[in-house]
């Protein structure tokens, strides 16, 4: 498999995967935009010693990033040489497993993505399954036992070269503030082969659930299980996180974790509404949750803080890349009514964008009186003492920074993009 793994046209492609996925630079500080040409000076010498097999791993750059509760996560970023080779193994690895994996995994495979998880979970839904075993595995990328997966790797893969540099990867030491930290646990998230890894030890949780005969959707560890009754739903958490515990050496997030009605469910940024229409019992409709909403809105905002250095120009494509991506994601919902208010609140940070760029006084009195303000009301604006969130509120603002200025700077409204990507929407009722 080692030959495999390092001939040319493999590491090619798992060169420009890495390329394309982009991502941050490791402990050695070679960035993506470096990495074709410090892996072409460095892949004889690299393929060289994995075949020797005495290959030396780098350690693990930890990154701490927010997550919505107001807690972090710690995300491990493999060099982007480790990130290469790592693809490479996992372009090998992947075709041995994947074929028993089960139909209702949906996390990191081909052919498979979220919105057909959600599709499954609304048919189960609809098909009278109304208790849903929402379970919430605790902290499950750092808590995987290196022991338990390698052996179920080894089940396949009988290559030793291959199973010493994998075991390698799950041990390489994490550097956090400066400090190396040992690794006797958990696959790091932010490399490439973790999503294959959690898909093999947790295809051992879609076999048992299989064999006991369980309705049941699985994204990577976010997984629901899909009851008659809340009886049943009781005795099938139980069963399950006993199995999780002494199998698979996991525990369950108890806060997180419940038996759900689906109008008190969400699944990967969705949830359910009835529809109340009449001979449809059981009928549920899409809504965008709460949660995805807030993670929008903060994605809009971090890229329209004012202090970041960066153009309007740049500000406005990247805008346009966050809302083209949650559009195209959570297509189907009905939504338009919460995108007029979003638009509102996005054009008036742009606006205080701009106000904040034009910095001094007599700046912001000349560009008022260019874009139409009167003398007077410029002057008085310009010298205020009013935040510049309440000025980007205001009627000064909404008067000159007008709706049809900011589309000529490449401005596009969530709504109107809503429409652009649902034509259906704007077609009048037939009658």
């Amino acid at each position: 498999m080692i030959t495999r793994v390092v001939q040319p046209f493999n590491l090619q492609k798992a060169l420009e995967h890495v390329i394309a996925n982009k991502g941050s630079a490791g402990v050695d500080g070679v960035s993506v935009g470096e990495l074709r040409k410090v892996f072409s000076e460095n892949k004889l010498q690299l393929i060289e010693a994995i075949k020797q097999g005495n290959y030396q791993v780098q350690p693990i750059l930890g990154i701490e990033i927010p997550k919505g509760n107001g807690k972090t996560r710690l995300l491990g970023v493999p060099t982007t040489t480790e990130r290469v080779l790592q693809q490479a193994v996992a372009q090998n690895l992947a075709p041995l497993f994947e074929p028993e994996f089960s139909n209702h995994s949906f996390g990191f495979r081909p052919h498979k993505n979220a919105r057909q998880a959600v599709g499954q979970s609304r048919d189960y839904i609809h098909s009278g399954l109304n208790h849903i075993v929402d379970i919430d595995l605790k902290n499950f990328f750092d808590e995987v036992d290196h022991c338990l997966l390698l052996n179920l790797i080894y089940q396949k893969v009988k290559y030793k070269a291959t199973m010493q540099l994998i075991r390698k990867w799950l041990r390489a030491p994490i550097k956090i503030n400066g400090k190396l930290h040992k690794r006797r646990k958990g696959v790091p998230q932010g490399s490439p082969l973790s999503p294959l890894l959690s898909n093999i030890l947790l295809h051992q949780l879609d076999k048992e659930m299989t064999r006991r005969g369980h309705k049941f959707v699985r994204y990577a560890d976010d997984f629901s299980i899909y009851c008659k009754s809340h009886n049943q739903a009781k005795a099938t958490r139980v069963v399950i996180e006993k199995f999780l515990k002494n199998k698979l050496k996991l525990t369950i997030n108890e806060e997180k974790s419940g038996i759900r009605k689906p109008i008190n469910f969400t699944i990967l940024g969705f949830g359910f509404v009835p529809t109340y229409e009449k001979g449809k019992k059981n009928q549920y409709q899409l809504i965008v949750s709460e949660k995805a909403w807030k993670k929008l809105k903060e994605r809009l905002k971090a890229v329209t803080r004012k202090t970041t250095p960066t153009t309007f120009e740049e500000r406005i494509t990247k805008i346009k890349e966050v809302q083209r991506g949650w559009l195209n994601y959570f297509q189907g919902t009905s939504i338009l009514g919460k995108l007029r208010d979003l638009d509102g609140w996005l054009r008036n940070r742009l606006r205080y964008c701009i106000w904040h760029h034009w910095k001094k006084p007599e700046r912001k009195r000349k560009n008022l009186i260019r874009l139409g303000a009167s003398q007077d009301h410029a002057y008085a604006w310009s010298r205020t003492r009013k935040g510049g969130w309440a000025i980007a509120q205001s009627p000064i603002l909404g008067t000159t920074i007008t709706l049809q200025r900011l589309k000529k700077r490449g401005y596009v409204s969530l709504t109107e993009l809503h429409l652009q990507l649902n034509p259906s929407l704007c077609e009048p009722p037939s009658t």
